[in-house]
Parts: structure tokens; sequence; C-alpha cells
């Protein structure tokens, strides 16, 4: 007996489940408008020094504003200013012939900087200066947010299944929600970077426990559903974002806007239930027949009566959990579980690199930022039902190798598109960024295939880490656009393509029974069952159950 057949004597995708989700996943779509939050308020609109407190004499007090700019500030070659220099004595012959300024000596500026603030009523970098010689510190804050992330992950992952996930998705929601509300009152860059780090922490703790909760609830047939579901999630969310950052221009305002929604996650968490899986797991019957009996009745099924089908089924769960005591160092101790895990982490390395290096540089196609973010979260939809069709049709190996392939062609080609086709940059870009989306969708179905059921979710969590170190240097390769403008699109169109050829070398899966123990790998077996329907169907199911558990992985 199992938890699944008690499942579904009191109905496992009903009314209670519902309720679960709607309870769960509204506060998840708040969780990309936090991660890309960084786009907005680290923003830098155009800005030149301040030269109102220069005084040089009569003459100087005679010039309009714009006389003073020509001989004050050098420009650039198509005609704006130059943000961080000026020249070091004022150039009064520019008045007759202001495109003579080669070889004029300038200095860094030194009154601070007037801004442009027709975009953004103000970010983080125009309040605190963080322009020219200190605009490296911007993106820190998104690696710095993602290092947070990283640490949630691997701390809530293991605090929520030795304590509860109930218990740790309030810890989740409380972090998330209050660091995120003071980070919007921080008025030093290293608060602010703290509490940044705090919400990272925080909101990778309510991806990883709601994402487990939902599911430890639904029965098998129902879970693929729920995890397309908890993915569009995602996309709403990313959506979204666009229209707060346009309508909100002040980073302070945004910041609350984005976070407000996380006070209502605290108040609704009183209604959620704790994973009757987990409580049976650890010995908690009688918690555990309380919240069946309240799913019972919620769904309008019969109180499950036989209290000791629930103490045998608590005995084998406890036993089972003692007796499958695998590490992460199980990975490594085995030459081809040990190449297979080598070759997974390459793949997400670039999936997540290539993702959120095109998501956080939408000012990279010079394209309006509001569109272009919109139109790259849009995109995810058709993208995330695409990856349905074709991984069934030509192959979770083809099909994961060849989106990753083209998305770096796709960012290759963009180098070479002059900005004045305007037009075919945009599709271009849209193309890659739908590719990049199917990549990483793909890449969280096709792991749970490669990677015995023994190890599993050690080897899910170990690539899960792998991607969060892209993610976090992906704010840090953007910076590289000062060295030269495509470096960084250089870059990461070449991790696309090198992660690409390395899928290519993963072996494949559709159609084939999952690797149960280390020696499927080791000593594999002729595992096809195409030719066996009944098989296929259980291993599809087998395959869905992994994979939904893995769905929201990504959300750090």
């Amino acid at each position: 007996m199992k938890f699944d057949s008690i499942l579904q004597e009191i109905n496992g995708f009903g009314p209670f489940q519902i309720f679960i989700l709607i309870l769960l996943y509204t506060p998840l779509i708040v969780l990309p408008c936090n991660f890309f939050l960084i786009i907005f308020i680290t923003a830098e609109p155009p800005h030149h020094c301040d030269i109102s407190t220069l005084d040089y004499g009569e003459l100087w007090e005679n010039l309009t504003q714009d006389q003073k700019l020509i001989i004050s500030i050098p420009r650039q070659e198509d005609g704006s200013f130059i943000s961080c220099e000026m020249f070091a004595e004022p150039q009064f012959q520019l008045l007759s012939n202001s495109s003579d300024s080669a070889n004029i000596p300038t200095v860094q500026c030194m009154s601070g900087w007037v801004y442009d603030n027709s975009t953004f009523t103000s970010t983080l970098a125009t309040e605190l200066n963080l322009d020219c010689d200190r605009k490296s510190l911007t993106k820190t804050i998104g690696t710095i947010f993602f290092f947070g992330v990283t640490l949630g992950s691997v701390s809530f992952g293991y605090l929520c299944d030795k304590y509860g996930r109930k218990n740790f998705l309030l810890v989740s929601y409380t972090m998330a929600f209050v660091s995120g509300f003071s980070s919007a009152f921080a008025n030093s860059y290293i608060l602010f970077a703290v509490l940044r780090f705090l919400t990272g922490v925080g909101l990778s703790g309510i991806s990883l426990t709601a994402a487990v909760l939902n599911i430890e609830w639904v029965d098998t047939v129902h879970r693929s559903l729920i995890g397309v579901m908890g993915s569009l999630s995602w996309s709403v969310g990313n959506m979204l974002m666009a229209g707060f950052a346009f309508l909100v221009t002040d980073w302070r305002s945004l910041i609350l806007t984005v976070t407000a929604p996380l006070g209502f996650a605290v108040l609704t968490w009183w209604w959620l239930p704790e994973s009757a899986r987990w409580l049976l797991a650890n010995g908690k019957v009688e918690r555990a027949q309380f919240y069946l009996d309240k799913c019972a009745s919620f769904n309008k099924r019969p109180k499950l009566s036989n209290k000791m089908k629930l103490e045998a089924l608590s005995s084998v769960e406890i036993q089972e959990k003692q007796d499958k005591n695998y590490t992460y160092l199980d990975l490594f101790k085995t030459p081809k579980l040990r190449l297979l895990s080598l070759k997974s982490a390459v793949v997400w390395f670039g999936v997540a690199l290539t993702y959120y290096g095109i998501s956080l540089n939408i000012s990279g196609f010079g394209l309006n930022m509001y569109l272009t973010h919109f139109i790259f979260a849009a995109i995810e939809v058709p993208a995330k039902l695409m990856v349905f069709f074709f991984i069934n049709t030509i192959g979770r190996r083809k099909f994961q190798a060849g989106t990753l392939l083209l998305t770096g062609t796709c960012l290759v080609i963009n180098i070479f598109l002059p900005e004045s086709l305007w037009n075919l940059r945009s599709a271009v870009a849209v193309i890659g960024k739908g590719l990049s989306e199917a990549s990483f969708t793909t890449v969280i179905f096709y792991t749970t295939e490669l990677f015995p059921t023994v190890i599993r979710q050690n080897g899910m969590g170990y690539v899960s880490f792998i991607s969060r170190l892209g993610i976090s240097v992906a704010p840090l390769i953007l910076l590289l656009e000062d060295v030269w403008i495509f470096l960084p699109q250089v870059i990461i169109g070449c991790m696309a393509i090198t992660s690409g050829l390395v899928a290519l070398m993963l072996p494949e899966t559709r159609n084939m029974r999952l690797p149960e123990i280390i020696d499927d790998i080791e000593k594999p077996r002729n595992r096809d069952i195409s030719s066996h329907a009944a098989g296929s169907s259980a291993d599809v199911q087998e395959s869905k159950k992994s994979t939904t558990e893995t769905e929201e992985e990504r959300d750090q």
C-alpha cells in the first residue's frame, strides 16, 4: 500500500487541492517580479556632469544653459553628452565650432551628475550615484541576491524535509516579506545588499517549499498539470513585472509594490495544511489523519475509517527512509554516473546562464525595456506548451541540444545586425528568449529521467545548485559590456552552444524505463519500452511524478 492509494479514496484532485493550489501559487507570482526587479531599480538613465556649481566669471554668467553644456562637457559620436567626464577648463571656442573637441583634456565629474528623469523618477543608481567608476555595484546587487537564493535552496531543502513543509513556508514568507519591505527603506548600499540577500533566501524557500507541499497533496495523474500551472504562474508574474515597472517609476515604491502580496501570503498561511505524506514519513499519524479527514470532508468523500492503514504505511515510510540513506557523494562514486553528473552540470549551468543572461539584458537589444520585458515574458507561454509536444516526438536529447544551439545562434546573429534593423533584431531576440525558456523547461523534465530513483532528488538538488551558480554569474558577465558592448552576448552565446553540444552526449530517455538503482546506469540493460504500451504508461506517470517535484527549482 502507498500513500497514493489513500489519497485516491478521498479524491486526489478535488476542491481541497484546488484551494491549496490557489493559496500557494498566488504568492509565487511575485517570484519573477523580485528576480527581475534588479533590471528596473538599478537602471542607469542618461546623465552628464553637474555644472551648476561652476563659476568662470561674467562671460560664463551670460551664457545659456545649453551653451554652458557645450563648452563644459564633451560629446559622443551620436551627439549626446559623455556621462562621466567634463573638460578640465571651459572651452569657449566650441561655441563657434562645437565639433572641434578632439584632444581636449578632460577630468572626472567634480560635482555629481544630472540625470534624465523622463523614464525613471529615481533608481538605486541615481540615488546612491552608482555610475561611472561605481557602475559595477549595481550588477553586483543582482549577484548578491542570487547568492541568497542559492543559500536558501540548500537550507530550506534540508529544513523542510527535517521539520516540516508548513512551518518553514511561514519562515520563508516572513523572511521574504520583512527583508523585501525593509530594503525599500535602506539608505546605504551595504544595508540594501544585505537585505536583498536575505530576501533571496526567503524567496527561494517559498519556491521550494510551496512546490513540494502542493505536489504532495495531488494524485499522480494530475501532477504534470500542477507542474505546468506552476511554471505558467512564473510567466504571468514576469509579464506583470513589466506593467508594474512602467507604472511605478520610483525604485522604493516599486520594491514595495512587488513585495506587498507576500503580506497576503502570511495571512493565508493559517489555512494551509501540513503535508500528510511528510507527517506519515515522520511517524505523526494523528496529525496526518486530521488533515486527511479534512481533505475528505472538503472533497465530499467519506473519512478514512481504518487508522491501522495509516500506522502501517507510516512504518513502511519510516523504514524506507532509513534504508535509503544516499548522499550527494553517491553521484560521483561510480564512473558512468560521475560522467553523467558532470555533463548534466555543464548543461544546467549553460541553460541557467543563457536564460538569465538574456532576461537581465533587456536593454542590450536597443529596444524599449518595458515592451521587451513583456514580450520576453509572453513568449515563454507558447515555449512551455511547445516543449510538451516536441520532447515526445523528436526526443529529449535532440530537443534539449537543439534549443540551446539555436539560442546561441540567435545571440550571435544579433551581434552582426545593425541597430537600424530594429524589427529584425527584435524578432531574433524574442525567438532566442523563447528558445532559452524551452531549454529550461526541457532540462527539468530531462534530468529527472537521467538519474536513478534512489538518488534522483540528490541529483536534482546538485544540478539546481549548479544552475544557481550560473544565475549568480549572469549579472557579472553583463558588466563586460564596458570592455566591448557585445562581449556579454558573445560569452552567453558561446556558453549556450557549448552546453548544447554537451547535451548531445547525454543518453536519450524517450520511451525508456526510468533507472531505479545505480547499477541501471553503470550496467545498462535494454530499457526500451516503446513496444509495451502498458509499461510505457506507467513509466510516463512516474516520470511526471519526479518532474513536477522539481518544476519550481528554477525560481531561484
